[in-house]
């Protein structure tokens, strides 16, 4: 626990997966073959008064999907990178970019190729229900599911280690 409190303080980039992390896994293709994702409202929030402290924020998605590309966009993640498989490359080229260390990097992921970043990052993170792998392999698994809170509940966690959470209420409060 005293690990994951002083990881929790390092941590100045968020790193996140998309199928099975922002969103429950599930992949929605309606009737003219478009894919559909339903990303979680409350996850989304979080990642805005996340980047509104300053944290930096990037997507690295094996797959790729144009309803991605719109929900990186209206979140202004600072670094989004599909198709990327393995994901090593995309997260060193962030890093690089970014001027950041693995201590400071904190990675969500749900399934295997995201074991790559767990083995580089400060915190890495499986949501619930990822895979018993992934949930081994992980420093912190989340209470709730992939495109059900997780990310919420790994950023309050962020941002309560280093003092930013009562502010940030207090600040909503008014």
């Amino acid at each position: 626990m005293n690990n994951l409190k002083k990881s929790l303080k390092n941590i100045k980039l968020l790193i996140m997966d998309v199928d099975g992390v922002l969103t429950d896994g599930s992949i929605n293709i309606d009737d003219d073959g478009k894919e559909l994702k339903r990303f979680d409202v409350q996850d989304g929030f979080a990642i805005v008064l996340f980047q509104r402290r300053g944290f930096k924020t990037a997507i690295i998605s094996a797959r790729t999907c144009p309803a991605v590309t719109a929900r990186a966009a209206d979140l202004k993640i600072d670094k989004v990178y599909q198709d990327a498989y393995p994901k090593t490359f995309a997260y060193e080229t962030i890093l690089k970019d970014l001027h950041l260390t693995d201590e400071e990097a904190c990675c969500i992921g749900d399934d295997l190729p995201d074991l790559c970043l767990f083995k580089r990052a400060a915190l890495a993170v499986a949501v619930s229900n990822g895979r018993p792998e992934v949930k081994r392999a992980a420093h912190y698994v989340t209470r709730a599911g992939g495109g059900r809170g997780a990310v919420r509940e790994v950023i309050e966690m962020i941002l309560k280690a280093q003092g930013h959470w009562r502010k940030i209420v207090d600040e909503h409060a008014k």
